[in-house]
């Protein structure tokens, strides 16, 4: 709305948003695209405007996922401890800078991965060129960085002699160690659990392969493992929401919700925590959607930040009013809740109090009672080393990768995905897993298919992107070690599920046929040119 208002020449306030569903966004709908003109074509004719983009207009016109070309060193003891890393990466942000420099900033903070590193050095740059801009695909440069990292870690774990999931164990972060930045968090990290929790169907991927290979033939099998994390939120900055809630004289409850949810599950998993907060089922929550003229700024669905930042700012605004009514009848704070037409009723211990709505004064919303409450995660700038608080919380991820290995043709097939996620808590398990397998289903796009060549890639011929045939079965796996700050411990989920796709597919590959990818996508012609080139020496 702010840019807006400058294109058009008017106050905010004189502009009203609201959104419609709208479906996945994954970065893309954090740039101005088509609404300027939209918006000047409504103004001009006093008419509903529409503008659909054929779909070579869609693909020059959009912003892209980063191309990044990065160098990596990476060094441990005899033993396979890591003692000391380097990042370099270079990251094309095409002709405008869009979310260029937040890639930039995002991207030394993660490239070490969910590990301990005593000595780390990390850059990442954001390059102008004559292409394409390149925005924020979905995890803002960390999917890049992770399958960087991961490869080379798997490289470093044969020469010392360990696996690719034990050499991760004996390296990963835990509570009370620090993190790259210096943070030192006292609970929630939870990778380590994520890596455990894959120990089995591991062991049990590795048995099954190499008994498929033994077999001979053409097609090969192959175990990869990645882990992963994702800073919940702003990097460093702040980022704060903002949730409404009142109750009518008629004893409806409405919640302010203006967080946009672009399929993610926001209206259902903020309602879900105002209302535990309050103290009814969810039933009893109406919720009021984003809109710019009724509901406060609750900031940009991105950065997996809503279920943390505005679920923080849900859970306050729940509290708020549930005080407010137990102090209208002096009840204690374990008491019960009862909304009735017109009154509340609330149960402490062996009494209940009745509190008539209908004859309280009511604000200028029609609020006879209501709250409005905030959060802004509390972060802190990073100084001259990269040492501070970049994030209030992360989001942890490992994932198994079976794939089988087609050595004519090229190809490669998923054949079954294991996927332990450390959510902090669970609001809404089904919605947890429908993230895992969205996820998924993107990074195997990004390790086996999907490229953008400008001039070329014009629709979905040239692109491919997975389909349901593409998808393997997903094993998801939730561990919940709660966030010290986020809503009952819960954690933002949207990014992390992709990160470690890629790498643990890539894995896969090398240790089915023996080479390493380095470049993404994997496809069919690049990998079958690997293998001729090994063959011819």
């Amino acid at each position: 709305r702010e840019a807006m208002a400058v294109i058009l020449g008017c106050a905010e306030e004189d502009i009203r948003i609201v959104p419609t569903a709208t479906g996945g966004g994954f970065g893309s709908k954090l740039d101005l695209t088509v609404q300027p003109y939209l918006a000047l074509g409504a103004l001009a004719t006093g008419q509903p405007v529409r503008l659909t983009y054929r779909r070579t207009e869609s693909f020059q016109s959009s912003n892209k996922r980063h191309p990044a070309r990065m160098r990596l060193r990476v060094g441990s003891d005899a033993a396979g401890r890591l003692v000391g890393m380097e990042f370099d990466g270079d990251f094309n942000t095409g002709a405008y800078a869009s979310w260029g420099p937040t890639v930039a900033n995002r991207v030394p903070v993660h490239a070490s991965g969910p590990y301990a590193i005593p000595a780390y050095w990390a850059r990442a740059r954001g390059v102008h060129t004559n292409g394409p801009p390149a925005g924020a695909f979905r995890g803002f440069g960390v999917p890049q960085a992770a399958f960087a990292q991961e490869a080379v870690f798997d490289e470093l774990a044969d020469k010392v002699g360990l696996d690719p999931l034990t050499f991760r164990l004996l390296n990963v972060l835990e509570n009370g160690v620090e993190t790259v930045c210096g943070q030192v968090f006292g609970q929630g990290v939870g990778v380590k659990a994520c890596l455990e929790a894959l120990r089995e169907p591991y062991e049990q991927a590795r048995a099954d392969a190499e008994a498929f290979n033994a077999r001979g033939g053409a097609r090969r099998r192959g175990v990869g493992v990645a882990a992963g994390w994702y800073g919940c939120g702003n990097t460093s900055l702040p980022n704060p929401s903002t949730i409404r809630a009142g109750l009518r004289a008629d004893g409806t409850l409405l919640l302010h919700q203006g967080a946009v949810d672009i399929g993610q599950g926001a209206n259902t998993v903020i309602s879900q925590i105002f209302a535990e907060a309050f103290g009814v089922p969810l039933r009893f929550v109406t919720l009021v959607g984003a809109d710019t003229d009724v509901t406060p700024d609750a900031g940009k669905t991105s950065a997996s930040r809503q279920t943390f930042v505005s679920g923080n700012a849900a859970l306050l605004a729940g509290q708020a009013l549930r005080r407010e009514v137990l102090t209208r009848v002096n009840a204690g704070e374990g008491a019960r809740i009862e909304l009735g037409a017109g009154r509340i009723t609330v149960v402490d211990g062996d009494k209940a109090h009745v509190l008539e709505l209908d004859g309280l004064p009511a604000d200028t919303l029609g609020y006879v009672l209501g709250a409005e409450e905030s959060y802004d995660p509390p972060t802190q700038p990073l100084d001259a080393n990269g040492q501070g608080v970049p994030y209030a919380q992360f989001g942890y991820a490992a994932q198994m990768a079976l794939v089988e290995v087609d050595t004519e043709l090229g190809t490669t097939r998923v054949l079954r995905m294991v996927a332990a996620h450390d959510v902090g808590r669970a609001i809404n398990p089904l919605l947890v897993e429908g993230q895992v397998e969205g996820g998924i289903a993107q990074g195997l796009g990004m390790a086996l298919m999907e490229e953008y060549v400008p001039g070329r890639s014009e629709n979905l011929h040239d692109y491919l992107i997975p389909t349901i045939g593409d998808v393997p079965p997903v094993e998801t796996v939730i561990i919940e070690e709660a966030d010290a700050h986020g809503p009952y411990g819960a954690k933002g989920l949207g990014e992390h599920a992709l990160v470690p796709t890629a790498p643990a597919i890539a894995g896969a590959i090398h240790a089915a046929v023996g080479i390493r990818p380095r470049r993404l996508p994997v496809t069919p012609t690049r990998l079958r040119a690997a293998l001729r080139e090994r063959e011819n020496g």
